[in-house]
């Protein structure tokens, strides 16, 4: 059988997320601290208030895991601003039936298959680690531009009537359709109605070249064209054409996830967080916080992004 990269990809993924711990090979932001999405509920707690305070609003979740971040992030809100979490409808974007299962036992929301099924109205839309499993295609320059499929474990290029740019031979461009797409979704959506959507996710703040397609099968990195299904495939956002993607809203970033976290407070919350407690665990939860925020670790890689409606003010962790 031969297939287009993005849809080896989509079929790949779409077997690894519904398996009982897809999770096992990897650790999330949401799982090395509570403080993440403490920080992440207060945000958009923050942005509804400058939506006017709706009395209704969509507050969603693409990706959300094992349901670890919406749940600090609503228990934050509660703590803190309980008129928005009394607002606040929650919706999540979730494909596996096993995550959904997951999810349901520490939250109470509805499902949807898709961003673009969300309810109209006012919306706040998070998504960590979302885009970079979505699929993508590869084009490789050679005489001229080549598409990269799929078969029996390599790579087979065909032609391809795709427009791109003039390139020396041998560079790699990759384009993520799907994400392109949330972007111009969310853009023609905060048009007409005021909302936001944050996305922190890896990769250059620059359009990069080159093949980033990787696989984590068992905690260690391995042939992403091999064992389709048994791995996780992921690959780097492109967030300056996601951004493009996104003409007629504001956007706001992209910014180190170390910036982002530090802006919102993420040591001084670790802090308060440590007092009191024995000096182990609380040298965990300073070492948790490092991790999400030093750029040895996550915090320059990583990268947070805002598409907001145009007449909203910058979100909290993105004033220059």
């Amino acid at each position: 059988m031969i297939e287009r990269l993005d849809a080896f990809m989509a079929r790949g993924n779409a077997a690894y997320y519904a398996r009982a711990n897809p999770y096992a090979d990897f650790t999330t932001a949401p799982e090395i601290s509570q403080v993440f999405g403490e920080l992440i509920g207060l945000w958009a707690a923050i942005v509804w208030q400058s939506m006017g305070a709706p009395p209704r609003v969509v507050l969603a979740e693409a990706g959300p895991g094992r349901g670890t971040l919406m749940a600090d992030a609503l228990r934050a809100v509660r703590a803190a601003l309980p008129g928005f979490a009394e607002a606040a409808e929650l919706h999540l974007v979730e494909t596996s039936p096993g995550l959904r299962a997951e999810q349901a036992r520490r939250l109470q929301a509805t499902w949807h298959d898709a961003v673009t099924d969300l309810p109209d109205g006012p919306c706040i839309l998070i998504a960590n680690e979302f885009l970079d499993a979505l699929p993508i295609r590869q084009f490789v320059r050679r005489d001229g531009w080549k598409e990269r499929f799929v078969a029996d474990g390599r790579f087979v290029e065909r032609d391809t009537t795709v427009a791109l740019p003039e390139a020396p031979a041998g560079t790699v461009l990759e384009r993520c359709e799907p994400a392109l797409a949330i972007a111009r979704h969310l853009a023609a959506r905060f048009a007409g109605a005021p909302g936001a959507a944050l996305f922190i996710d890896y990769g250059p703040a620059e359009s990069a070249e080159g093949d980033s397609l990787q696989a984590l099968r068992h905690g260690q990195t391995a042939d992403p064209l091999a064992a389709c299904g048994e791995a996780d495939l992921t690959a780097h956002v492109d967030f300056q054409a996601f951004a493009a993607a996104a003409a007629g809203c504001a956007v706001h970033g992209p910014v180190t996830q170390g910036r982002f976290l530090t802006g919102l407070g993420l040591y001084q919350r670790t802090v308060r967080l440590a007092q009191g407690q024995p000096p182990a665990q609380a040298a965990q939860l300073m070492a948790a916080a490092r991790r999400l925020a030093e750029p040895q670790w996550m915090g320059h890689l990583f990268k947070a992004v805002a598409l907001c409606h145009a007449d909203l003010p910058p979100p909290p962790g993105f004033s220059p």
